[in-house]
């Protein structure tokens, strides 16, 4: 349970600071988490292809789901722009 309950505050401040990035509207708490979370895993995706790591532990995590969450939005941006 300690470890979810990690999981979604790390995943609301990554999913924070990317949009805070691309600066983009605000998605509120559930969609910070949803957007740092997916980032997470798009981050370690890009990033372990591309040969980069940010580290490990909190800082790493958060540094490297940001970038993930800012791909994320950035392709969102794409995707429903052309709608």
């Amino acid at each position: 349970m300690e470890g979810t309950i990690i999981s979604l505050v790390l995943g609301a401040v990554a999913g924070w600071l990317g949009g805070q990035f691309y600066k983009g509207s605000g998605l509120g708490i559930l969609g910070n988490i949803v957007v740092g979370i997916l980032g997470g895993y798009i981050g370690y995706w890009g990033l372990g292809k591309l040969g980069i790591s940010l580290g490990s532990g909190w800082i790493g995590y958060i540094l490297t789901a940001a970038i993930g969450a800012f791909v994320l939005l950035f392709l969102l941006n794409i995707i429903l722009k052309k709608r």
